[in-house]
């Protein structure tokens, strides 16, 4: 987005806030957002949420996206600018953080990887050659240098999937409270963010879906609930995105970029509690990446995360499960 469309965006949502009237009744919003289900519930007293909302769209696609040919991402991946904005300085921020975090299990630079696994809009290749696509994998090789994003190689291409989408719900937070909101939840294709209470005047309630291969609903089939007076959750699973290669080999949409292979894993769903949206989304993919093993280790290293994972059985039907102690002050069923 240029300097120049930003200031228009940004003079937009200052006329829409402008627009709020001082009556406070909840109000439910539903759409489309990022290309899935938008679902906002929020007291606010402004009546323009849902136009609101369709500006941070349009403003988080043209920053953001990778399916956007002409989004600002999309032109630093195909070095036509180097030049960034705050949203994706944010993200590069703190996906290195994560990088540091998990040993290098979570990478925005995966991108080549993705794609030649097939996913990302992208066809499979037969036999992609990881080797030579690790060459141009890895967070220490990109920096920020004057708010320009330097590349060591220009084949290098970052991929925000794994949490713009849950910065983009902090955003729309931070919009409804701009408006006046005091109790709310956002829901973006199943990652949130809330605060205070619901309209009954209890903690938000929010599903853990259940993670069979190929459950496509939307909440007919819920493993736990969590209930949640503040802060974000983000829920992320390799049982939607894969396919079976010819050996009839699971390769799953999270690529590990330090092997850049689909990490064959138990480990099936990974929920985060954390005080942002864009850090649980960040977490989530981390700890699927790194694998039933290494995520089971690193959460039990880390008592203090609110993190639940599920596994697919070894031998019965019923899934297996480890609820951190921090998320389990926070599940209700």
């Amino acid at each position: 987005m240029s300097i120049k469309a930003h200031h228009i965006a940004l003079s937009l949502l200052s006329a829409l806030l402008m627009a709020c009237t001082p009556e406070r009744t909840f109000q439910v919003v539903d759409g489309v957002m990022l290309g899935t289900r938008l679902h906002i519930i929020a007291d606010s007293p402004c009546d323009t949420l849902y136009r609101g909302a369709m500006q941070l769209d349009r403003e988080a696609k043209n920053s953001m996206s990778i399916f956007e040919q002409n989004s600002l991402l999309n032109r630093l991946n195909r070095n036509e600018c180097d030049l960034l904005d705050k949203h994706i300085t944010r993200n590069i921020l703190l996906a290195d953080s994560i990088h540091r975090l998990s040993g290098g299990a979570y990478d925005i630079t995966v991108k080549p990887l993705v794609e030649a696994w097939g996913f990302a809009g992208r066809e499979a290749q037969s036999a992609p050659n990881v080797d030579s696509i690790l060459e141009f994998v890895g967070m220490e090789k990109v920096r920020i240098e004057e708010g320009r994003l330097i590349k060591e190689d220009p084949r290098i291409a970052l991929d925000l999937n794994s949490i713009a989408k849950g910065y983009t719900v902090d955003l729309l937070a931070e919009y409804l409270e701009a408006t006046g909101a005091e109790n709310y939840i956002v829901d973006i294709g199943g990652e949130v963010r809330c605060k205070g209470h619901n309209r009954q005047g209890n903690a938000w309630r929010i599903g853990v879906e259940s993670p069979f291969d190929g459950n496509m609903t939307e909440g007919d089939y819920i493993e736990r609930r969590i209930a949640l007076h503040s802060g974000a959750m983000a829920t992320s699973g390799n049982y939607r995105r894969y396919y079976l290669n010819e050996s009839g080999q699971k390769i799953a949409h999270t690529i590990d970029p330090r092997t850049g292979y689909s990490t064959p894993s138990r480990l099936l769903s990974t929920t985060v509690v954390a005080a942002t949206c864009a850090e649980a989304d960040a977490l989530c993919t981390m700890l699927l990446a790194m694998g039933e093993e290494a995520a089971t280790a690193f959460v039990q290293e880390h008592p203090e995360m609110a993190v639940y994972l599920i596994f697919a059985p070894r031998g019965g039907e019923a899934f297996e499960e480890y609820i951190s102690p921090a998320m389990e002050q926070l599940i209700i069923q």
